[in-house]
């Protein structure tokens, strides 16, 4: 048979299924649990009383004891009537702690005949909590992150792209589901530079296309961010949330992707601006001829009629010309003599007839390359070289028609 008895000693608060159709049964279970608290808090307050009890009269009988072995060698009236009075002292202590004993003895039966509930049944062994806590990423340089975002792009360059053409939600989610190492701040990155590209290149249809994709990669990052969980684990939220968003989420959306393609297009012209500068000033770096004079300058620093024999390339036409204008205007006519290009000519005076043969045999070279004739080149050098020098005998400069 086996023995049930053990069960009778339980207390359970709500160990009865029916009460009184008048009483509330929670509050009946609730009352019955707080009068069983407040025993087990009485109780165990009166056990450490008695506890405290016997130890302090524990400690007594040893001070006691002490202090008589110190009388029993010491000698003298006094102090054999000390001695008496200490045993008496100790045979009452003793007395006491047995009383105190006994009380203890008495409380641990009646623990042990009480009747057991939920917080008596069983005790923690032992109680460890442990809590992983993420390490903060060591924060990367600016190599390592332009090293990870170049690497990532030769890897996945073909999937961003596709990734970028989607126009439906659902094909985006579903394609973001089968690649979801493209959800990432990389992916996002190469779809921004890839919008500025295109505006570049006046696909202004397509870039429009590829921004709508770039915001989607943001919302999904800022979502993520904001959750404080990997990207990965959270942009199917992103798509259920906008696919069935309100009015005014999908305004928000949409104007983070107009706001975007307006920075796009800033962006775009600035990099245009920037470029034609640069190429402007390398075209013109490419002309300047020695001293740092530029043919087209030169060219627009000379007289009507002289531009004209520039023009038609004719030798004679420029002669009679030259020949038909003041020699203090035809001295002064090339821009090596007007004020300001004795900066750009820092080796030469301001009316340095080298510097004006330089800068013209420069202009000729322009206008034999642009225009394809060779043979005007050296005729025009050899008889602005004799005008020169016929002005200024004292001038011997060496001319070639060969390219600056």
């Amino acid at each position: 048979m086996v023995d049930y008895s053990v069960w009778d000693h339980i207390e359970v608060s709500d160990d009865e299924d029916e009460t009184h159709p008048n009483i509330d049964t929670a509050s009946l279970f609730r009352w019955r649990h707080q009068a069983r608290v407040e025993r087990m808090e009485q109780f165990q307050k009166e056990k450490e009383e008695l506890d405290r009890g016997c130890r302090e009269c524990k400690r007594k009988v040893a001070e006691c004891q002490r202090k008589l072995r110190e009388l029993e060698v010491a000698e003298g009236e006094g102090s054999r009537a000390e001695l008496e009075r200490l045993q008496a002292e100790a045979q009452q202590l003793r007395k006491e702690e047995r009383s105190w004993e006994q009380k203890l003895e008495e409380m641990r039966k009646k623990e042990k005949s009480m009747p057991w509930n939920v917080d008596t049944l069983s005790k923690d062994g032992f109680s460890k909590s442990m809590v992983n806590v993420k390490p903060e990423p060591a924060e990367e340089s600016e190599e390592a992150r332009e090293q990870k975002h170049k690497t990532f792009v030769e890897k996945y360059e073909k999937q961003i792209k596709h990734f970028g053409m989607l126009r439906r939600w659902d094909d985006s989610q579903k394609y973001l589901s089968d690649n979801v190492h493209l959800v990432c701040e990389e992916t996002a990155n190469y779809l921004v530079i890839w919008c500025i590209d295109l505006e570049v290149e006046e696909k202004c249809a397509l870039m429009e296309q590829v921004a709508h994709q770039t915001i989607v990669m943001q919302f999904i990052l800022e979502l993520a961010k904001s959750l404080k969980v990997d990207p990965r684990a959270c942009f199917r939220q992103f798509f259920t949330k906008i696919k069935t968003a309100d009015r005014q989420y999908m305004e928000g959306f949409n104007d983070e992707l107009d706001a975007f393609k307006e920075r796009v297009r800033s962006r775009a012209k600035l990099r245009i601006e920037k470029a034609m500068k640069e190429y402007e000033e390398e075209e013109r770096r490419k002309r300047l001829g020695p001293g740092g004079l530029d043919p087209v300058e030169v060219y627009e620093s000379l007289p009507e009629e002289l531009q004209k024999c520039f023009d038609v390339k004719d030798v004679q036409m420029l002669q009679d010309t030259i020949s038909k204008m003041d020699p203090t205007v035809s001295d002064r006519a090339p821009g090596p003599h007007q004020p300001g290009w004795a900066s750009r000519a820092s080796d030469m005076s301001p009316r340095s007839p080298p510097g004006l043969l330089r800068g013209v045999r420069r202009l000729c070279h322009r206008a034999a390359g642009t225009r394809g004739s060779h043979a005007f080149v050296p005729r025009t050098l050899r008889f602005i070289k004799h005008l020169l020098c016929a002005q200024h005998p004292a001038v011997n400069v060496e001319v070639s028609a060969r390219p600056l």
